[in-house]
């Protein structure tokens, strides 16, 4: 028993399943199936990406998975309950997946490889995810790693854009379209720029020195110093190198990389630069031998430089080889590396010229703590910090650090009773209060570990170095009072035993008397002499003397006077203390009550960061003396309190704002303040109009939002205190401080006023208290006070005006409030907003503010589940529809149609502000019920109004409907927008109906209702059809088919029109028409029988329905060529349409209507097909050609016509057919008149006059046929055109022309042709397109084209067809076949202009184009035997069978095809065969023996070879074998009728003796010695012949004429013999003679009838042949050797000139010469027959002589 399931609903397949039960449906691993029902281990469901085909499936095979289940029952819709990111990636990956196999099919491969990586990175993030031991932090990183690799991937495959709220999915319903938008255009700014980072860090790995001259271990210093100000900008990092120049602890990796951190945006300049200072540390001198002296030195060696902005370019993965560069003269060393960055290159070298360090150099932009993510391997190695001295661009509170920054200067020491100066080192140590040596408290920089002292470099013989060298002192804070610092000064011998002596010391205390450190600047200390065996240890001896120059009192002349000098330079970096007195003097307030005064007012001065650090303690300060005496200082104390709160707004200093924020909520404790700080405020404000000087003003008023918040706590916690008391008082100070707060802003005044800008101030911060006030009193209190307060504001003020853009500024913000979220206030506040957002909108100002507003208001509508609104929310909405829907589309018209500004960040600007306002209007549309729709319709006063509004929605839905109006990848944001037309138009359609028609019809409204509902069903983004099944399925499932919807409207509307629907018959069949051709039944159904409305209207008005004919075939033709429509369509139209007319009494007329509108279809599909790109031209061209005598005869529609005309030209431009080229244009020539009307511009051509162009037409003609050889057309064309010149006497352009035409001329005598070869092709079967569909065409060969490679053409054209292989007419089983054939075989031209071919005297020149132009008849002949066949002798059954072919139009023509008109078919007796073949034989042989005589041949060889040929047949039976045949007295007797035929045989056979003889004679006179014998054998073969034939003399009438030839050339009787109609009534016959085709030499002339012996049987036959002394099969037609198999036909249409397998096989095999008739058809033996009645002056003529 099957129940339906409960729970288990949704389920992935574990295992596939091949489903060969019954009902079995078969499943794929991981296919995701939706169960109905379950019965006794077995479930019943379907695949959910095949939803329609349902079935069975075992349970054990599924893995149940939780789901919600939507609208229960047979629709039910099951949606898996997992992560929305797990369900985004499953699907996503879905339809990745058929893509990705796309791109290898579209040889993308470098996108499929990388999709295929991000594809296995997202399904391992997947498992990460699924698996769920992630914790928080966690797989938030990793759900952000899978939707940027989701996002990158849709974006690389063109899919839509995703919106997102925190990684998940959004629903578009379910968030209101203004959030919508800005998800959107938020995802898609990320998608466009990165913020660039504010902050950059430097990190620096220090790999290896390398030099030549090493040796000694090393000290390596790196700093950032800035070269404009030419002081460092960090602290130094410190490496310690070995004597190879490496590392010296390689394994510590925190001891060789450092990072820089904290460098703000402003030093990544080109003048900041990294500097390294190398020291060695060993002997003086560097080159010294190793003495006794062990004593080492620190020296100077070297020092590299490097520009940072070099790194921002460089590729951070490269290392860097610095220079090193050592100084001239060691006194500079303090200065070298400005020398360098000052290229000043008299003072350094390079230290050694291969010497390098190798450092690798990387910036990292971002945030510390980011970085330690990203660059999780660099922290975990280990890697040192290197501050920046001083604070950074951002100090963050909690921030810890001490350290004191001392740089040993310079020293001036006497020489001390020697002859040379010293060589002075400084040895420094930290004391703590007891004299004690602070233990690893000196530092020479990060990176090494601090030391307890620390030892100058030593500059050698040298009174007054100078070192430059920075130390780090990092003291605890509770160690610097009582510290001080001691330097000591050595004397370095480098004689003795190098000892280094003491002579002097200076010392420096780190804390004065008062509680202040050392001043940051540069102290000249006092340097005390002693011996060199002193001991310092007792420091209370030393530390009673002074200690520096600055604070010695005046009378110690002494020492002020002593030369000696020790100058240091001292920074201190402390968050915890100050070197401010004033500062210690305000906190120590108490113990100077007197000095409250003074210390108030020096606040002001003390600088920034000593305030923040000291933050607390200040306020504490403050708000102690306000308590104690409010009255002396509460103004001063105020003041002071403005001033900090202002000094938390500067960037440096606004993270200090949450200190503050946390002192206010936890550590204030001024309960009272509250009254002092109202009354300071009103006073203030009090005096703002009439103060001279608003400055201060202005910075109290900036301070307002933290005074509000000092006032609300106090007030809080008095009422804490107190229970409460007092509340009233309280409340009436506030209401008066507003009181005073509106009186000073209603104040008009001028835009740029102090007042004004004072206003501006104060709205500026005014939003930031409603919050506070909110922490006392209620809702709807503090949203009076906020409307009363921004009521007052003066309404007239001028457009320019600066505090108009702050109002709204203040209003943007009130919109955004926390108190504008409650529904209370915002009824309240809202009248407000609108008045001053109506007032910006009206005037087009401020857009981009209002636009943020209203985004902000409509993103907290939202309707109920149930999508009704509460009755507050529909007020709003109300209110907002009444005063704004109108002018917020009056300004998204005007924003679309000014035109887009030029700079790229205006015109994001604008599209923004045209994308908000878009989104505003459609969240408003949305949330409007029928009740809004009623009153807003109800609300217009005038039609007039309510026309002119709704032509202003539909025109602003035109818009948004704009491919560009959203970037193309957002369809989510297009289908909502769809969806809120689509209702929006169905409630205005209504108005439409009830305001509109009949007598208040308005063709202008109506217009553009059914234009909009054209483009909406016409867009991109609805067509289904075009997206993957999951994306069309998911859209059906929320939208449905909006295009469905919106054509049954159509069609409801139109029906509403009544006798109006004339006013749009035909302006809407185009628009409609394009709806009917979109690929959607239903829409089709529903629309289609629109047109025959149509019809039917457009009958009644004019009686025809021409018009709508018209319309049709226009817009048809336009539409299909963009490639809508197609065959489903065609049928449709036509069942459809049929269907409706039946009843109607102009059934005739529709009936032929719609046959000519389906037959265009049909062609205009055909084209389409063939004009795809890959199509060959043959088939574009025949299809084009179809197609424009389709508008010509059927529709005769000229401008069609023409058009099509040019495409055809075009075509065969670029398939180089210039003669088809030339007569296709002809066609327009031909339309043209000579006269001067004018024409318009069309198409290429200028506005001209008729003539003129007719003119251009001409010559581009006469070009064309030029081209193609075609001269003598081009004749006729120069002919017609210089008639014209001459008649307007434009003797110039008439001489320019008869010179063209004597070229033309010339070119026909000189230029050698190629005579093509014709083809008649069949085209069977239903798979054909319709212009070729069961026709039968004769094509024209291409130049040396033969039947085998046309074969392969058209085969290569036609990929599917088979080749027939026989030439019977095929039965309807092929007719009817979904297949395509081709029948091929190649015809026989037969000339009109038979008196120029047989015209004496006229070269082959001429004569060739006479034989291959202006063809219109084909012929073709297929022997048979008829009744029994005698195997002795065949000749006596062998009939022809002669199909003559005649085309619709001539060739060459429009096209290199035409489609056979009529044939007809003839048979040819045995008798009449054989005369025709007897007389080619002698007609060839008459040639070449003139051509012999005349010199024409330069050789004897074909000659030869044809005599050798007739002789040799005839010897061996050939002309015996008709004597047999037909000169016997049973055929006579039976034959009586051909008594003369077999007397024209017999003369014939006697004048081949005659002219053999003859030919014989020539032959002797001309023949090479070599060909001696073979020529007397032919002579001896002859004689033979002779008695065979038993002829022993030559009848009369041919003895009486020796064979001369007229002119000596056998022209007369090449082609003589004119159209004879056979006497045989039963078989009128047209039979003409032809000629012999010959293209590869004039001096070889192979018979007509080897032309179509090939034609059938594919032999291979040629001039080759000729040349190669080969009987051609023609000439050994009457051999005799060998009867037929009885197995073999004849008639295969082969390919051409031989089938592939046989013409290299056979091509010289001396068997072709030996084919009996059987294998050779006979057409090629016997061509025409001749009629008794012309053999008398035919034989004269052939025998006429001198």
């Amino acid at each position: 028993m099957w129940i339906p399931t409960e729970n288990e609903k949704y389920g992935v397949v574990l295992a596939s399943f091949r489903g060969t039960v019954q009902h079995g449906l078969p499943l794929e691993i991981g296919d995701t199936v939706q169960i109905l029902e379950k019965c006794e281990g077995w479930y019943r469901g379907f695949i959910l990406k095949n939803p329609n085909v349902k079935g069975i499936f075992p349970s054990s095979y599924i893995h149940l998975k939780n789901a919600h289940v939507k609208n229960k029952g047979q629709f039910e819709t099951v949606i898996p309950v997992e992560d929305s990111v797990i369900t985004e990636m499953t699907s996503t990956l879905r339809d990745w997946g058929a893509m990705w196999k796309q791109l290898y099919v579209k040889n993308e491969g470098d996108l499929f490889h990388r999709l295929w990586h991000v594809m296995n990175e997202i399904l391992d993030l997947r498992r990460q995810v699924l698996v769920g031991h992630l914790t928080h932090d966690r797989m938030r990183d990793v759900k952000q790693h899978i939707t940027a690799r989701l996002d990158w991937g849709n974006e690389q495959l063109g899919l839509d854009l995703v919106p997102r709220r925190e990684f998940s999915m959004v629903d578009p319903d379910e968030i209101s379209v203004t959030e919508l938008y800005r998800l959107m255009e938020h995802r898609h700014r990320k998608k466009e720029t990165a913020a660039p980072a504010s902050t950059h860090h430097l990190f620096v790995h220090m790999k290896s020195l390398m030099s030549a001259n090493l040796g000694e271990e090393l000290e390596v210093f790196f700093h950032i110093y800035d070269g404009r100000e030419n002081r460092p900008l960090s602290e130094r990092f410190f490496v310690k190198l070995n004597k190879g120049g490496l590392p010296k602890s390689p394994e510590k990796t925190e001891r060789q990389c450092t990072l820089f951190v904290d460098l703000g945006s402003s030093d990544l300049r080109k003048d900041v630069y990294i500097v390294v200072h190398i020291i060695r540390i060993g002997r003086m001198g560097a080159g010294e031998k190793k003495n006794l002296c062990s004593v080492q030195y620190r020296r100077p060696f070297g020092c590299a430089v490097v520009s940072i902005a070099d790194l921002l370019t460089a590729d951070s993965k490269d290392d860097h080889l610095l220079k090193v560069y050592a100084c001239n003269t060691e006194s500079e060393w303090y200065q070298i590396h400005e020398n360098i960055i000052k290229k000043a290159n008299s003072r350094y070298n390079l230290s050694g010229s291969n010497t390098g360090l190798a450092v690798a150099l990387q910036l990292l932009h971002g945030d510390i703590d980011q970085l330690r993510r990203e660059y999780m391997v660099l922290f975990a190695r280990g890697v040192s910090i290197t501050r920046k001295l001083g604070f950074s661009d951002v100090i963050m509170p909690g921030e810890m650090r001490n350290d004191l920054y001392i740089t040993l200067e310079k020293g001036e020491f006497e020489k001390g009773g020697k002859s040379v100066a010293r060589n002075v080192e400084i040895t420094v140590y930290v004391l703590d209060i007891d004299g004690q040596i602070l233990k690893s408290h000196v530092a020479a920089g990060s990176g090494e570990p601090g030391g307890d002292d620390y030892h100058s470099l030593v500059l050698y013989h040298n009174n007054s170095p100078r070192w430059a060298e920075q130390i780090k002192l990092p003291i605890p804070v509770d160690m610097f009072r009582g510290s001080h610092v001691r330097f000591e000064f050595r004397h370095c011998s480098t004689k003795d035993k190098g000892e280094k002596k003491l002579f002097g010391y200076s010392f420096v205390p780190l804390m004065q008397e008062d509680g202040r450190t050392l001043p940051d600047g540069t102290h000249e200390l006092i340097i005390h002499k002693c011996e060199e065996n002193t001991s310092l240890a007792d420091c209370s001896r030393y530390l009673k003397l002074p200690f520096s120059k600055a604070n010695l009192p005046s009378n110690n002349q002494t020492l002020k006077g002593t030369k000696e000098s020790f100058w240091i330079t001292s920074f201190l970096c402390s968050t915890k203390l100050t070197q401010n007195g004033d500062m210690l003097d305000l906190l120590k307030w108490r113990a100077h009550p007197e000095r409250i005064n003074d210390s108030l007012s020096k606040l002001k001065e003390i600088d920034g960061s000593e305030i923040v650090k000291f933050l607390q303690d200040t306020l504490d300060t403050l708000f102690g003396i306000l308590d104690e005496s409010s009255q002396r200082y509460g103004l001063k104390v105020f003041d002071s309190l403005v001033h900090i709160i202002n000094l938390l707004q500067d960037s440096k200093f606004q993270h200090f704002k949450p200190v503050m924020d946390t002192y206010i909520e936890s550590h204030f404790a001024g309960a009272l303040s509250y009254r002092d700080l109202i009354k300071v405020l009103k006073w203030y404000v009090d005096r703002i109009v009439d103060a001279e000087h608003q400055d201060h003003i202005q910075q109290v008023l900036k301070a307002s939002e933290y005074i509000f918040k000092y006032i609300i706590q106090s007030r809080r916690l008095f009422s804490l205190a107190t229970g409460g008391q007092n509340e009233e008082e309280f409340r009436v100070c506030i209401h008066e401080l507003f009181m005073s707060i509106r009186f000073f802003l209603s104040q008009e005044n001028k835009g740029t006023s102090p007042v004004a800008q004072t206003q501006a101030v104060f709205l500026r911060t005014f939003p930031a208290v409603y919050g506070e006030l909110l922490k006392i009193f209620t809702v709807r209190e503090v949203a009076d006070f906020v409307r009363e307060t921004l009521g007052c504001l003066p309404t007239t003020v001028h457009a320019d005006c600066p505090l108009e853009a702050v109002k709204l500024q203040c209003i943007a913000k009130t919109v955004e409030s926390q108190l504008y979220i409650n529904p209370e206030s915002r009824c309240i506040l809202l009248p407000v907003v609108l008045r001053v957002l109506q007032a910006h909108m009206q005037e087009q100002r401020d857009l981009v503010m209002c636009a943020r507003i209203l985004t902000s208001m409509l993103s907290l509508i939202k309707k109920e589940e149930n999508g009704t609104a509460e009755p507050v929310v529909s007020k709003e909405v109300e209110l907002i529809v009444e005063s704004l829907l109108g002018v917020l589309l009056r300004t998204i018209l005007e924003i679309s149609n000014r035109p887009q500004p030029a700079g790229p960040a205006m015109r994001l600007q604008f599209q923004d502000v045209t994308g908000e306002f878009v989104a505003c209007l459609l969240a408003l549309l949305r949330q409007m019920s029928d009740r809004h729709y009623q009153q807003l319709l109800q609300a217009f006063s005038s039609k007039d109004n309510l026309r002119d509004f709704l032509l202003q929605i539909f025109t602003v839905f035109r818009i948004l409907i704009r491919p560009e109006m959203f970037p193309k990848d957002w369809t989510v944001m297009r289908l909502v927008t769809n969806n809120v037309i689509i209702t929006t138009v169905l409630y205005l359609s209504d108005a439409l109906r009830k305001n509109f028609l009949n007598d208040k019809f308005d063709y202008k409204v109506w217009d553009s209702y059914f234009y909009l509902s054209v483009i909406f069903i016409n867009q991109p983004c609805l067509q289904l059809e075009s997206f993957s099944p999951s994306k069309r399925k998911k859209i059906l499932e929320k939208y449905g088919d909006m295009r469905v919807m919106m054509g049954c409207e159509i069609f409801s509307m139109w029906q509403n029109l009544g006798e109006h629907k004339l006013n749009f018959i035909p302006a809407m069949i185009g628009p409609f028409l394009e709806v009917t051709l979109v690929p959607q039944p239903d829409l089709r159904n529903v629309m289609i029988p629109i047109f025959h409305d149509m019809m039917d209207w457009e009958q009644r008005r004019s009686g025809n329905f021409k018009q709508v004919e018209a319309k049709l075939i226009d817009k048809l033709d336009s539409l299909m060529s963009d490639g809508k429509g197609d065959e489903t369509y065609r049928e449709l139209f036509n069942s459809i349409l049929l269907k409706k007319i039946e009843r109607e009494t102009w059934r005739e007329s529709g009936i032929s209507l719609i046959a000519t509108v389906t037959r265009l279809m049909e062609r205009l599909l055909d084209y389409r097909d063939c004009m795809k790109l890959g199509e060959v031209d043959g088939k574009k061209i025949g299809c084009t050609v179809s197609l424009l005598n389709f508008y010509k005869t059927e529709l005769n529609k000229e401008e069609m016509y023409i058009r099509y005309i040019h495409k055809l030209y075009d075509l065969h431009l670029k398939a180089q057919n210039y003669t088809e080229a030339s007569y296709t244009l002809l066609l327009y020539d031909e339309l043209l008149e000579w006269s001067d009307r004018p024409l318009r511009e069309f198409l290429n051509y200028p506005m001209q006059s008729e003539w003129q162009r007719k003119e251009y037409l001409h010559l581009t003609i006469v070009q064309n046929f030029d081209r193609g050889k075609c001269w003598e057309n081009g004749i006729i064309l120069c002919r017609e055109l210089a008639d014209q010149y001459e008649s307007y006497y434009d003797y110039r352009n008439l001489s320019k022309m008869r010179m063209m035409e004597a070229s033309l001329y010339d070119k026909i005598m000189d230029q050698q042709r190629l005579e093509p070869e014709f083809f008649r092709v069949g085209f069977y079967g239903k798979k054909f397109p319709f212009f070729l569909r069961n026709k039968e065409f004769v094509c024209r060969g291409h130049d040396y084209e033969r039947l085998e490679a046309f074969q392969q053409r058209m085969l290569n054209e036609f990929p599917h067809a088979i080749a027939m292989q026989h030439v019977n007419q095929p039965d309807q089983t092929i007719y009817q076949a979904d297949a395509q054939y081709l029948q091929i075989y190649a015809v026989t031209p037969i000339p009109e202009s038979q008196d120029v071919l047989q015209r004496d005297g006229v070269p082959d020149n001429i004569k060739s184009f006479y034989k291959f132009n202006h063809i219109w008849r084909f012929r073709y002949d297929r022997p048979f035997h008829k009744g029994t066949k005698d195997k002795e002798n065949e000749f006596k059954s062998l009939w022809v069978e002669r199909t003559t072919l005649t085309l619709v139009q001539s060739l060459p023509g429009i096209s290199r095809w035409f489609e056979v008109d009529k044939r007809e078919l003839v048979e040819v007796s045995p008798l009449e065969n054989a005369i025709e073949v007897i007389e080619n034989k002698n007609l060839q042989l008459r040639t070449l023996i003139t051509q012999c005589q005349s010199r024409q041949m330069q050789n004897i060889n074909p000659l030869t070879m044809c005599l050798n040929g007739v002789i040799d047949a005839a010897v061996n039976g050939g002309l015996a074998r008709y004597q047999e045949a037909f000169f016997v007295k049973d055929y006579i007797m039976n034959h009586p009728e051909d008594g003369e035929k077999i007397g024209r045989l017999r003369e014939l056979m006697f004048e081949q003796a005659h002219i053999l003889e003859y030919g014989l004679a020539v032959h002797e006179k001309f023949v090479p010695q070599d060909m001696r014998p073979l020529h007397k054998k032919l002579v001896d073969q002859f004689h033979l012949m002779k008695s065979s034939l038993g002829i022993q003399e030559f009848p009369a009438y041919v003895r009486a004429s020796p064979v001369h030839f007229t002119n000596g050339s056998p022209r007369t009787c090449r082609n003589s013999v004119p159209n004879i109609i056979s006497p045989d009534g039963g078989r009128g016959v047209a039979r003409r003679s032809y000629p012999a085709v010959n293209r590869y030499s004039s001096s070889s002339l192979s018979s007509q009838a080897s032309n179509e012996v090939s034609n059938i049987t594919g032999q291979s036959e040629s001039s080759d042949e000729v040349f190669n002394m080969q009987p051609s099969p023609s000439t050994s037609s009457l051999s005799s050797n060998h009867s037929a198999s009885p197995n073999v036909t004849s008639s295969a249409p082969s390919s051409a000139r031989g089938s592939p397998q046989m013409a290299e096989k056979h091509k010289h095999s001396r068997e072709n010469a030996c084919l009996s008739p059987r294998e050779r058809p006979v057409s090629a033996i016997f061509p025409n027959p001749l009629d008794p009645a012309q053999v008398n002056t035919h034989t004269h003529i052939l025998l006429h002589t001198h």
